[in-house]
């Protein structure tokens, strides 16, 4: 008897038949049917001839149940309606049924699940798509039907495999254990019969690969192809909305110059207070719209500007001294060099050494990460106990120190002529110290009481910084540095940080200063918060958002840069930062737009106006401008950065090891010097014994103080030394002064205060009425002596 073609996973339009033995009763016992499967239904005739007129009986596969009762027969049951009892005329045959009954049975459910769906499914077409939307859609819904259906065959392939591989194994072992003759035949038989039920699934089960790989490749070329459609008609968009806009600003300052233009062209004064529209203009923060000249030149440049700028040697009364003053400073690089005798200086800087360009790669080490932060939940990052595996290589005062790497630009800074544009050097100096944190996943090493780092760069790049950490709780450091260039830096950061469970912010509190020798300028910013994203689960990511001011506090010019937070629905570019000069009236002058990460651009603002509302109500500032200028970009990363913690050149110098820095160095802390070496087990020792030395410490200076507060002679001697702080290691005592009981509960919350920088004095700014640590000299004196006496033994 010849065997009937194997059933295949087929769609669901496609039927299977053959001959089966159907019970009918206890008199005719089981008759021959013709059996016919097709679209989730089992039908049976009494002979093929009847397929046309005359069905004998019809039984739905996805309410059926599908039982095997012995080698040959097996029963179909819808719960008590319908129940066929069949009987193939082999076992083999009876699975090639099972095998086909299984998968139209998996069709049916799978099919009859997408009807009952379907019509929640019709609402979610949006009315406004029009018919072709919606028939993209329901080929869609019908792609992935067919997909789901293909996926439901491999499904039921596998348990089938798996049933009858399962089968096989044992006749084998069966066989191996037989040792009457006798049994060999029927056990053969068996296995036979077994090895066949397995080759017809895994056929079926290749068969059923075959046809989803064929269909997902067909489909996923279409896909591809309407994906790339819908690209470039967003692209066509885009290019006829900006050259709407450009039309409508061409049309704009045509009537302008028509009506307005004559009058005050012939008046530079009128034409100055022309350009600045209102003060506050140029001060919207959220949806200003900036038209960078950068896109195309000639449309952003206003018709009076035209030849006062091609007149570079014009005298015109009132716009010479403003703007052509900015202008000429703008291409500063390109002038100064040759006016400024200062400027041949950088050709005689060459390196005294050669620096070090690699340090070891990370080792990879496992860690659980859940099982110490899950404990960590709500408390200040500075609290948590956090093994070296988190860390990177360096203290966070050499992280501080890395905000010098593009110290160019307050070399350029210190050359202008005006403030404004100073200004927009100083603001892209703010911006660049952050793009160093990009990939940098790695929390740095939290400073000793007392540890300092110094970077002396004076012979390379002429300027040299001192950091020093000047008070463990809240941690704070404070930083100095100054160059020969004319400028000084100033900082002192406390960083407040938070765990949230699935992401961490940092909030850098405090101020940063940078003030101008030749100019008497003095700027002064804060820092924006850091958030580093997914802790637990996923890839680290890191992103910076806020807004900064600029302030100077000489002139009263002000920059508002904005940090854009990142946001998978924004179409912006991200890491995005924008930012307005403006001076102390309010009036803009420059704007700058770039990325924190990558680059920064400025252009003169030769025109603003008021513009049509945007999305939030707001009448957004239509800026006209000259064409952009790159002011800073980033440095490139050296070779193989993803194995050295993403370093940069300057970051990878840091921790290299110097001869006469001071004993309180970051470069001598041994636990950063053997996570550094990849020895990561003793840098974990090492950092515990360190954290408790320092515990010990500040628990005895609380116990001095307690006791120097507790008796009025060393109060009145401890509050008579403090006109001198650096006699004593212990600063003024608030305890003294007006607490009636020196035992009260502010002896705990002021024992920071008892501490005493070394290097640096608490100081207010007049400037900008801030209170912050300020560098009282004498360190690279002792570095020149050689006499660190001062120096406790932090290490």
């Amino acid at each position: 008897m010849s065997e009937p073609k194997p059933p295949t996973p087929t769609p669901p339009g496609d039927m299977y038949k053959g001959w089966l033995f159907k019970w009918t009763n206890y008199i005719k016992g089981y008759q021959r049917r013709w059996f016919v499967l097709s679209n989730g239904l089992l039908s049976y005739y009494r002979t093929q001839a009847e397929m046309g007129h005359t069905c004998r009986g019809t039984i739905n596969l996805a309410t059926a149940n599908i039982a095997v009762e012995d080698s040959c027969n097996f029963v179909i049951s819808n719960g008590g309606a319908q129940t066929y009892h069949l009987k193939a005329s082999t076992e083999v045959e009876r699975q090639r049924w099972i095998t086909a009954l299984e998968l139209a049975k998996a069709k049916a459910v799978h099919m009859q699940a997408e009807s009952d769906d379907s019509g929640d499914d019709c609402p979610a077409v949006p009315p406004s798509s029009g018919q072709g939307g919606g028939c993209r859609n329901l080929e869609i819904q019908s792609t992935l039907r067919t997909l789901g259906s293909k996926v439901e065959d491999l499904n039921t392939c596998n348990d089938l495999i798996v049933k009858h591989g399962s089968a096989l194994q044992r006749s084998l072992s069966e066989l191996e254990g037989i040792r009457v003759v006798g049994d060999v035949g029927e056990k053969m038989r068996q296995v036979t019969e077994r090895a066949t039920l397995f080759r017809i699934t895994s056929n079926a089960m290749i068969n059923a690969c075959r046809d989803f790989l064929s269909l997902a490749q067909n489909h996923s070329k279409r896909w591809q192809k309407a994906l790339q459609v819908e690209r470039d008609q967003r692209i066509r968009l885009e290019e006829t909305l900006e050259q709407l806009a450009k039309q409508h600003n061409h049309l704009e300052r045509a009537f302008r110059g028509a009506t307005v233009l004559p009058s005050s062209f012939s008046n530079p004064a009128l034409a100055n207070k022309g350009a600045a529209v209102k003060g506050d203009a140029s001060d919207e923060d959220d949806d200003n719209e900036f038209f960078d000249a950068m896109e195309d030149p000639a449309g952003f440049i206003t018709v009076p500007a035209d030849p006062k700028y091609h007149r570079s040697g014009s005298n015109v009364s009132g716009l010479s001294s403003e703007i052509g003053m900015d202008d000429q400073s703008v291409n500063f690089d390109d002038q100064s060099m040759v006016s400024n005798p200062e400027s041949p200086q950088p050709l005689e800087l060459e390196p005294v050494r050669q620096r070090r360009t690699r340090i070891p790669d990370k080792p990879n080490y496992y860690l659980n990460l859940w099982s110490i932060m899950k404990n960590c939940i709500g408390k200040e990052l500075s609290k948590i106990p956090m093994p070296v595996n988190f860390n990177e290589p360096l203290s966070m005062l050499q992280r501080l120190s890395e905000d010098l790497e593009y110290y160019e630009l307050l070399d350029k800074a210190a050359k202008c002529q005006s403030s404004l544009e100073q200004m927009c050097y100083v603001a892209a100096f703010t911006v660049s110290s952050y793009s160093t944190t990009v990939h940098r996943t790695g929390k740095p090493f939290n400073p000793l009481l007392g540890e300092t780092f110094e970077l002396d760069r004076l012979k390379d790049c002429g300027y040299r910084s001192l950091c020093e950490q000047v008070s463990h709780h809240p941690p704070a450091a404070a930083h100095h540095a100054s160059s020969e260039k004319g400028w000084t830096l100033r900082q002192e950061i406390t960083l407040a940080s938070k765990f949230r469970g699935k992401y961490l912010s940092i909030m850098p509190l405090g101020s940063i200063q940078c003030l101008f020798d030749k100019s008497d300028n003095h700027y002064s910013w804060k820092k924006v918060t850091t958030t580093v994203h997914n802790i637990i689960v996923g890839k680290l990511w890191i992103d910076q958002s806020g807004e900064i001011d600029v302030v100077n506090h000489k002139t009263g010019d002000r920059c508002h840069l904005k940090f854009a937070p990142y946001s998978y629905f924004s179409r912006d570019v991200p890491r995005k930062v924008t930012g307005v000069v403006t001076d102390k009236e309010g009036k803009a002058h420059y704007v700058l737009s770039g990325t924190w990460d990558e680059k920064m651009e400025f252009s003169r603002i030769m025109q603003s106006s008021k513009g049509e509302n945007g999305t939030e109500g707001k009448q957004r500032t239509v800026y006209q401008t000259l064409k952009a200028k790159e002011i800073w970009r980033k440095n490139p990363l050296p070779e193989g950065a993803e194995n050295m913690y993403f370093f940069s050149s300057l970051a990878l110098t840091l921790n290299d090891p110097e001869e006469g820095v001071a004993p309180t160095d970051c470069r001598r802390r041994p636990d950063q010097r053997l996570m550094e070496d990849g020895r990561w087990d003793e840098a974990n020792a090492e950092k515990q014994r360190l954290e408790e030395k320092q515990r010990t410490v500040r628990r005895e200076r609380e116990r001095e103080a307690v006791k120097a507060a507790s008796s009025p002679e060393e109060a009145v001697t401890e509050d008579s030394i403090n006109d001198s702080p650096s006699k004593t290691p212990y600063g003024p005592s608030p305890l003294i002064e007006g607490n009636e009981s020196p035992y009260g509960a502010q002896i705990k919350s002021t024992h920071p205060d008892s501490y005493q920088a070394m290097w640096f004095d608490k100081l207010d700014d007049p400037a900008s009425g801030e209170t912050l640590h300020v560098y009282k000299g004498g360190y690279w004196e002792a570095k020149e002596q050689g006499k660190w006496d001062v120096c406790p033994d932090i290490f």
